[in-house]
């Protein structure tokens, strides 16, 4: 009886992660329409409501569970036969890593966290999913030594299966071949493997399809990715060909949004793409194309392996200390663990759940490369003696109501964890002119891509913006984020008498939502060659006239482009350049 039980509570279970991995891949396979359609709005809504789907499941499966079956103590033995029974059933299905993870969201959402060990849950995952890129073809080979590259990549652009017409595909064809002529060494020995690999599904995401592939060339593999834009009125074409690490890197940047590639198998689609971004693990890579709550469970497998193989301390993260968490880092580890703090002193006036409220705003919001996205977990277990004597003193003062010793082990009740970056404070501290020039763009350039995903972050301190490897500035304090459309921008108005502007009382006064852009200058600029870099390459930022009008072009529905690569990459220079540079290409 107990064995019959346990087989249909697994089934009850895997019916519910197939249910969640079908509606899924039905809202991921509708992004073409909606790219096609140019429906940028549903394009946004889509994304959103996708993130939520995963936890409505595990929910929903719960509920069933609790209805349909008498569910005892899962010290009983019927657990640990319920978890052999869905062994048993995950060689029948191509996602069997994310099926193991919805299984241990639902045994979660259940039972007590003393439970949480291999016994009860996959904390190691027990499918292999190597065999999958062999069973499911998710990428096609071209031959350009044999072909011609001309008729390789219209072959490619078709292949990508788009029902929307190119507006011109020979004058696409053109500007990929003066990209790749432009780009690679004419001299460059063709080994006898050279080839082109594809995957078979364009990814989609805000306003844009990518391409993605890699040329093979003897035991080098060069990345590559097309981005496909939409122009309303006359069709689809090739905005760009961005080759190399970096470039496909800061494609699939923490700071974006999720991807839209529909797949049968991602595991094969993150194997494809692991070797082309080497510094990106497998648990960025699911997160990346949506798959977020298995990028969680897969970066906590890291994270232990980590703990095993390693012995520095737990520390207080370098940089000045905020008013609303506590932020620790382990040295050999690049990532930063972030607790809500008890109590906030003031001017602070929110709650906790305000708080976290502001980090799924971040999580369900297009982060246009500016925003840092974030893992929340509950109940972590730390190793208590790998935490240094001055940060355990700072978690027990600041976020008690956090924290539960058991045994060795420090258990944080809730955290989030993210990327480290360079606090940009810190990084200007040391910097030189060039260094200056380029950071000062940077986080000119963040805080107006943001205000064009209708976000304002409310606390422009540079100690709020960090510096990701590439030296991009991502925008990761959001206890002040708001949306652009709740501010009211203000001028100053003039003061009633002249000594009254040189009062260190203002002669004005502020509601909750007014901002003053004026007022930026006095507490940012403050150094003499930061105030001058920002004035030459974002004074607009000091005006609120150029706020009101990001505000009206919002309200007006108008979305803006903000692409993954720097403007200057596009092809509309090379549009005009290659007739006149290549005579002999120009109609073949």
């Amino acid at each position: 009886m107990a064995w019959t039980e346990a087989k249909l509570i697994a089934e009850a279970i895997l019916e519910g992660f197939e249910r969640h991995f079908r509606l899924f891949r039905e809202t991921t396979a509708g992004a073409q329409a909606r790219f096609e359609q140019a429906d940028w709005p549903a394009v946004q809504v889509a994304a959103r409501e996708r993130i939520d789907f995963y936890d409505t499941r595990v929910g929903e499966t719960v509920a069933l569970l609790r209805r349909e079956f008498h569910l005892r103590d899962p010290s009983d033995t019927l657990w640990r036969r319920v978890k052999v029974e869905y062994m048993r059933l995950l060689p029948q299905i191509n996602q069997p890593e994310l099926a193991e993870t919805f299984y241990n969201s639902v045994f979660c959402r259940l039972f007590d966290r003393h439970y949480y060990n291999n016994s009860y849950i996959f904390v190691w995952p027990l499918i292999s999913t190597e065999h999958l890129e062999a069973e499911v073809p998710i990428f096609r080979p071209y031959y350009p030594a044999r072909d011609g590259f001309a008729r390789v990549i219209a072959r490619i652009l078709r292949d990508a299966g788009f029902e929307r017409r190119f507006r011109d595909m020979r004058r696409d064809i053109r500007c990929l071949l003066l990209a790749i002529r432009s780009r690679f060494p004419a001299n460059r020995a063709i080994q006898q493997n050279f080839q082109i690999a594809v995957l078979c599904a364009p990814f989609f995401r805000n306003k844009g399809a990518y391409i993605i592939g890699k040329a093979i060339n003897g035991a080098d593999q060069i990345p590559f990715v097309v981005p496909i834009l939409n122009d309303p009125e006359q069709g689809l074409y090739v905005d760009t060909l961005l080759t190399g690490v970096e470039d496909i890197s800061n494609v699939f940047s923490f700071s974006r949004a999720y991807f839209m590639v529909d797949t049968e198998a991602p595991a094969a689609v993150v194997d494809f793409l692991r070797p082309l971004m080497p510094r990106k693990g497998k648990a960025e890579l699911y997160t990346a194309i949506g798959f977020q709550k298995f990028g969680k469970a897969e970066f906590y497998r890291d994270f232990i392996k980590h703990l095993r193989y390693s012995s520095d301390e737990f520390m207080i993260a370098p940089g000045i200390r905020g008013m609303v968490m506590c932020v620790f880092t382990l040295p050999s580890f690049p990532y930063v663990f972030k607790i809500i703090k008890d109590r906030f002193p003031p001017p602070k006036e929110m709650t906790r759940e305000q708080v976290k409220e502001k980090y799924q705003l971040v999580k369900m919001h297009d982060r246009v490369g500016r925003m840092a996205d974030s893992w929340e977990y509950s109940h972590v277990a730390f190793p208590l003696d790998r935490f240094s004597p001055a940060l355990l003193e700072l978690l027990d003062a600041e976020c008690a109501g956090s924290l539960e010793r058991v045994g060795d082990q420090l258990i944080i009740k809730h955290l989030y964890i993210e990327r480290r970056l360079s606090p940009l404070n810190l990084y200007l501290h040391t910097a030189d002119d060039d260094d200056i020039r380029h950071a000062i763009g940077e986080y000119g350039d963040a805080i107006k891509q943001l205000a064009a995903a209708n976000i304002f972050p409310g606390d422009f301190l540079f100690k709020n913006f960090g510096v990701t490897r590439h030296g991009r500035v991502v925008f990761y304090d959001y206890d002040e984020l708001c949306y652009l459309t709740e501010c009211n921008f203000r001028d100053i108005p003039e003061a009633p008498y002249p000594e009254m502007e040189l009062s260190e009382e203002t002669w004005y006064t502020a509601g909750p939502n007014d901002v003053f852009p004026e007022e930026f200058a006095t507490f940012l600029l403050t150094d003499p060659r930061i105030r001058k870099v920002f004035r030459a390459k974002h004074r607009e930022l000091l005006d609120p006239d150029w706020w009101r009008a990001r505000q009206a072009s919002i309200r007006a529905g108008h979305l803006e482009d903000v692409f993954p690569y720097p403007v200057e990459r596009r092809f509309r220079k090379d549009r005009e350049e290659f007739p006149r540079r290549y005579p002999h290409l120009a109609d073949g």
